[in-house]
């Protein structure tokens, strides 16, 4: 989970599932309002053109829906977080921004093979000609980008795109739907016809424009905050960085996690963590940052305590306080740092009863057991149980049961580890009739 301090130097993938044993409780809003408005587009191509061939209504058709998904693909990457909610958090916005961009690359290639000709039905112009030939341009470059971004690593042999090369692949998509843009406003189309399909190419083309522009130059500048390093340490190969605001604080609430950079020591490519801290009067916030790739390997050799970094954040939706009276947390790893969060902001009053399982491979790997250790001396409805795998052998779904003081059956599960782990643990509580109420759990990784 990469909000929990895994990186390595690929891009990001993240998700959020919150399920229940009758099925998957999601946000849908976000996905269908985004299928719909590509629907729409279509649907506006194939009624306008009809009339001119089936060819040409199909090929303005998947033309016109490739716009509009290209142009949610670039308004989802400034992160909006008015939008949000629609989705069920930053996570699977992102998600829908990759499947937005890969049926957006499917249906250039469409409007490509079924290209409309109107040259007997308009005059052409040289402004015309040039907007065709820079479509052209657009959606062979585009078609590269896309296939970077969509094959991070290549199948059968492993290697992998460097991180750099991804995000520049990123970056530069804004400029080439510029063009295409460009080539909607321009091209030569028949005169007479219903102007609505232009209005809403025209109206999407801006906003997706004006999205990318904002996330290159203006989200920057607005959205990071400047800390500083106040103290480092080392736990192993896990750095744990305490940063204090120099200016107004960020408010965050427990399980939130931010992008965190550090220019001054030459690591500037804007990179997530959970913030592994509850809200502190000062200000200050914790990163838990485990040393998986390139970017976090190098962390602990080139930063220094004074140093100024910059964070942006607050994002994510994982809060226990929407879940029920009884809750079990089980963290594989790294994974402990939404948990460490949450437990630091236990009070007395809290009344939920709430147990948590930490597997590690060995009992060094273990951090913050000094927060959860003083989690449960304020509140004995909370507990915790180490797991050292190497000791204590393989976390199985019959000895989770057990460890529980409560049963399992009435609890919700909130988990943040390896896909791996969870997957087996929830099919041996399945087989054992012992699934939970609820199952949440939160994944991001760079893969």
């Amino acid at each position: 989970m990469e909000f929990a301090g895994r990186v390595s130097p690929a891009p990001p993938r993240l998700s959020i599932h919150w399920s229940t044993a009758a099925g998957n409780v999601l946000n849908l809003s976000g996905p269908l309002l985004v299928a719909l408005l590509c629907a729409l587009a279509g649907l506006l191509g194939l009624t306008t053109y009809a009339s001119y061939g089936s060819d040409a209504a199909v090929g303005i058709a998947v033309g016109a829906a490739a716009v509009v998904a290209m142009s949610q693909t670039l308004i989802l990457a400034a992160r909006p977080r008015l939008l949000e909610p629609l989705f069920g958090g930053l996570d699977r916005m992102y998600r829908v921004h990759k499947w937005l961009g890969i049926s957006a690359l499917v249906l250039m290639i469409l409007h490509q093979q079924v290209e409309p000709d109107f040259e007997r039905t308009v005059r052409e112009t040289g402004l015309g000609e040039l907007a065709e030939e820079a479509g052209e341009f657009a959606f062979n470059a585009l078609l590269v980008l896309i296939t970077i971004s969509w094959f991070r690593r290549l199948p059968f042999i492993g290697l992998e795109l460097p991180y750099q090369i991804w995000r520049f692949s990123h970056r530069f998509m804004g400029v080439l739907f510029a063009i295409i843009v460009f080539h909607q406003f321009f091209v030569d189309m028949p005169t007479g016809v219903d102007p609505s399909l232009s209005v809403l190419l025209n109206t999407f083309g801006l906003a997706g424009v004006i999205a990318w522009v904002h996330t290159e130059l203006v989200a920057p500048r607005l959205r990071r905050r400047e800390f500083t390093v106040s103290e480092i340490s080392r736990h192993g190969d896990t750095t744990t960085v305490t940063l204090s605001p120099k200016g107004r604080a960020m408010r965050w609430r427990p399980g939130q996690f931010a992008f965190f950079r550090a220019p001054e020591a030459g690591l500037s490519e804007p990179h997530p963590f959970t913030i592994a801290s509850a809200p502190r009067p000062d200000g200050a916030l914790t990163l838990s940052i485990k040393g998986l790739g390139g970017w976090t390997r190098r962390l602990p050799d080139v930063l220094r305590t004074g140093m100024s970094v910059q964070v942006e954040g607050p994002y994510g939706r994982f809060d226990f306080r929407k879940g029920g009276a009884r809750q079990i947390w089980l963290a594989g790893g790294i994974g402990i740092t939404p948990f460490l969060a949450w437990a630091e902001s236990l009070t007395e009053a809290e009344r939920r009863n709430i147990h948590l399982v930490h597997c590690v491979r060995t009992p060094e790997d273990a951090i913050g057991l000094e927060t959860l250790r003083a989690a449960a001396a304020r509140n004995p409805r909370f507990s915790y149980r180490l797991v050292a795998t190497a000791r204590d052998g393989r976390l199985t779904a019959e000895r989770l049961a057990e460890m529980a003081p409560f049963e399992i059956r009435d609890a919700d599960l909130w988990f943040c580890g390896p896909r791996g782990l969870k997957d087996g643990l929830l099919k041996g509580l399945k087989a054992l009739g012992r699934t939970p109420r609820r199952v949440r759990f939160e994944h991001f990784e760079f893969a």
